[in-house]
């Protein structure tokens, strides 16, 4: 498989990694939006939000459960953004699913 993310979470291609366990990987956006700015993968590679299923939605609730420990590793007490993109509208750049952590300042309300 070529995907950037696996071959990341492989250690094939150095990251700055933040968090690990064994169903989860987390590691610093190379282009942050926000002071923290951390993507959280499952490691069992998914495509995107579009593929989420019955047989891999555990994948996804052990990322939103390493979620809120991420967020106190890097200090975001005063809360925290989660946002995934989806297909190319979408601006998934990456087709594995992964999950922004953005955070660490007031973020704007508007998305637009």
């Amino acid at each position: 498989m070529d995907c950037l993310f696996c071959k990341i979470i492989a250690g094939e291609i150095p990251s700055s990694k933040v968090y690990e366990d064994d169903k989860v990987y987390a590691f610093r956006d190379i282009n942050p939006q926000a002071p923290v700015h951390v993507l959280v993968v499952p490691k069992e590679h998914i495509a995107g939000a579009d593929s989420i299923t019955a047989e891999n939605s555990s994948a996804v609730a052990a990322v939103f459960e390493a979620i809120p420990k991420i967020a106190d590793l890097e200090g975001l007490t005063n809360g925290y953004r989660v946002i995934t993109n989806c297909g190319e509208d979408g601006c998934q750049s990456v087709r594995h699913l992964h999950f922004h952590l953005v955070g660490g300042k007031k973020l704007p309300e508007s998305m637009a």
